[in-house]
């Protein structure tokens, strides 16, 4: 009976809830990390810097002296809450619990400099310790999610429903940091149009932390805000094109507001 009552809650699981769960990862830069700790088995919580993977996969740096890193390294399995409360009741907000399973990258590995770029990209000031040999990078590969769009907004998703499995991946992993350093060394304005037109910024200021196959993420000091591409790419040879077309109709966008 419990059971039949939970279900009915749980919303059936669309295109918009998919948007907001990646949208709340995407644009993550803390999140509340629980393992269970490997004495006792009870579990433990802390905060944690986050980056995301192209894929979408979270990322985190921790030091081997924290005890969520050994609570880790004895038993994978995690969880990753997400979401940032705003003004007003804080559980009005949308936030997003993942269960994960964690994995060390291997120091020198592309899986590990891959991570190393794409969290710097974000935590720029983690230059300072990233090379440390006590600080590694784990992976938390999600299982499942639990979605909390606000009241009455309950939605289970799938790690399917919230990774981009793309053929543009691979691609991107060489191609993605000259097209960052690029844009945001060349193309300010239009990083500023994709914040005003499509991630309701106010200010300018703006510059790219992350590309990949299904959107941007940028980033303005302390903040970072997502924007999506209309379709996800189908090979890396469409990003700049998809640049281009996202900055064209953004000045559309912001052109009839005016």
């Amino acid at each position: 009976m419990e059971q039949a009552r939970r279900k009915d809650v749980i919303r059936e699981t669309d295109a918009d809830a998919i948007r907001l769960a990646r949208t709340l990862v995407r644009s993550a830069r803390y999140g509340a990390l629980a393992v269970l700790d490997p004495d006792d088995g009870s579990p433990q919580a802390s905060r944690v810097a986050v980056a995301t993977d192209l894929d979408g996969t979270p990322l985190i740096l921790v030091s081997a002296l924290s005890g969520h890193t050994a609570g880790l390294l004895a038993d994978a399995r995690c969880s990753l809450l997400l979401g940032e409360p705003g003004k007003g009741d804080p559980l009005a907000h949308p936030r997003i619990s993942l269960s994960c399973r964690a994995v060390r990258l291997e120091r020198g590995s592309e899986e590990q400099a891959r991570a190393e770029r794409r969290y710097l990209n974000r935590h720029p000031k983690a230059k300072l310790y990233v090379g440390f040999p006590d600080f590694a990078f784990f992976r938390l590969d999600p299982l499942k999610a639990s979605l909390n769009g606000g009241f009455g907004k309950a939605y289970a998703l799938t790690a399917a429903e919230l990774l981009i499995e793309s053929p543009a991946n691979a691609g991107l992993a060489a191609s993605e940091q000259s097209a960052v350093v690029h844009m945001n060394d060349d193309h300010r304005d239009a990083v500023d149009v994709y914040a005003r037109a499509f991630a309701g910024a106010r200010s300018d200021g703006w510059y790219i932390i992350g590309l990949d196959a299904d959107g941007i993420d940028i980033g303005h000091g302390d903040e970072a805000r997502r924007v999506f591409f209309p379709a996800p790419l189908a090979s890396a040879a469409e990003l700049r094109t998809a640049l281009v077309d996202l900055a064209k109709a953004g000045r559309r966008i912001l052109a009839e507001r005016e």
